[in-house]
């Protein structure tokens, strides 16, 4: 639903991997079955309402050390680092909660700081 369904779909499916993205298994299971890549392109490209649970449920996943990585190799941080500085509120408290998480690894704080995060936030 994440990738092909309604844009109400796209919303409440980022909300519920969001959701399920708050448990320690389920961060590296979802990550494992492809679901930061349509995570990434909702916080790009999705309604104001699925930016927001996109980039929350990056968040959460961005938790996990592995998921750290793979979130900037599909490429997360230009998303979110946009988000951070033109996002809803609520996208921008998310976003913003997203980079921080990212930046504890040494190659995404140089990647979120070439990308304009700075700024933002």
């Amino acid at each position: 639903l994440a990738r092909s369904g309604t844009s109400i779909a796209k919303e409440n499916a980022a909300g519920a991997l969001g959701n399920l993205a708050c448990n320690a298994d389920n961060k590296v299971a979802l990550a494992a079955a492809g679901g930061i890549g349509p995570l990434v392109e909702l916080a790009r490209s999705g309604t104001c309402v699925a930016k927001e649970r996109a980039a929350g449920a990056l968040q959460n996943l961005a938790v996990n050390a592995d998921n750290k990585v793979a979130i900037a190799a599909a490429g997360g941080i230009g998303p979110l680092v946009e988000l951070a500085r033109s996002g809803t509120s609520v996208a921008k408290e998310n976003a913003a909660g997203a980079l921080w998480k990212l930046s504890v690894n040494d190659d995404n704080e140089v990647a979120i700081a070439d990308a304009g995060g700075i700024g933002p936030l």
